[in-house]
């Protein structure tokens, strides 16, 4: 006796006799049911194989995107060091940058330490004002209020990037060659920029981690006797402070990053900075200036593909760092 017939059997055996009257079974004889339709997949069934097939389907195209993309950018940014005999720790110290007078002038110190002074400073101009903010929309202000600031912090996250650097040349730049004189292109500039950039990032990210904190916390601090501010201080803002950190570290991957709004304020000089007015550059703004002028296979097109590479794994970096910091905020 095969699958099917035991299947017959059973089913017959519990129509016939069934311990449970109902209306339906009633109805139904003992061969008026369809034993192969039984076996044989639903449609229901065919529509899961099909929901999972391509759920399968996208995530192997993401993972072979993002392989190709560092295999990519990994393959000819290791060509200066490979085929041209670049010193990697020239590279990294040096700042002398000429690609096209040789091996010897391929030092991206000053991008690098550019890089990162800007996005520090971003990142510690933009983060007080962002917690402000999420507290306010979290703790104090009404369901209005709050939806309207929602609003206006998405309306900033939608400005693409040229119109920051657009304001940043036309109004920051001026108002700093007025004040402090020189230029006024430099990292204070791309400083301004980058913390209106990010500061919409932070203070999502915030007020999402502000919301993640459960009530029983604040009414227990409360039952203590704690007033509003020393509820919001030493019980909600320390419980949400991994997550806080996240959405800093998410921001300053943001300023990273940026290019078109840092290249158009901050002067494009491959000089190491001496102060907040001094016109420098940074990596992804000498990489958006020059790369047109370069020959694809040539030292100054590799050295060009050097600094996209440390741009790509500074990002692996911040990633890493955001995957740390929530696993030490689950603990």
């Amino acid at each position: 006796m095969d699958k099917k017939d035991k299947l017959k059997e059973v089913v017959d055996q519990a129509i016939a006799s069934p311990h449970v009257p109902h209306v339906k079974l009633k109805k139904m004889g003992p061969t008026s049911v369809d034993i192969d339709k039984l076996t044989k997949p639903s449609k229901e069934t065919h529509q899961e194989y099909w929901g999972k097939g391509l759920t399968y389907l996208a995530i192997v195209l993401i993972i072979v995107l993002v392989v190709s993309i560092i295999g990519f950018v990994g393959y000819h940014g290791l060509a200066t060091f490979v085929s041209d005999h670049v010193n990697v720790i020239h590279f990294l110290t040096s700042t002398d940058w000429d690609p096209g007078e040789g091996k010897n002038h391929v030092g991206a110190a000053v991008m690098i330490v550019t890089s990162f002074l800007v996005t520090l400073l971003a990142a510690l101009v933009a983060t007080p004002f962002a917690i402000a903010i999420a507290l306010y929309m979290t703790e104090y202000s009404s369901k209005k209020g709050a939806n309207f600031l929602q609003s206006v912090t998405e309306l900033l996250v939608g400005i693409p990037s040229v119109v920051y650097g657009f304001l940043g040349l036309t109004i920051i730049v001026p108002v700093i060659r007025k004040l402090f004189g020189g230029t006024g292109f430099g990292i204070l500039a791309a400083t301004l920029a980058l913390f209106v950039m990010v500061l919409p990032t932070i203070t999502s990210l915030t007020v999402d981690s502000l919301k993640a904190v459960p009530s029983h916390f604040r009414k227990a601090s409360m039952a203590l006797g704690s007033t509003h501010w020393q509820t919001i201080y030493h019980v909600v803002l320390r419980v949400a402070t991994p997550r806080i950190l996240t959405a800093v570290i998410f921001g300053m991957a943001r300023a990273f990053g940026e290019a078109l709004a840092v290249q158009m304020v901050i002067g494009n000089a491959v000089l190491m900075p001496y102060n907040l007015v001094s016109p420098s550059a940074t990596l992804t703004s000498q990489l958006t200036s020059q790369m047109g002028n370069t020959v694809m296979g040539t030292l100054p097109n590799n050295a060009l593909w050097s600094l996209a590479l440390l741009l790509l794994i500074m990002s692996l970096v911040f990633n890493f760092l955001v995957k740390l910091i929530g696993k030490k905020g689950q603990k």
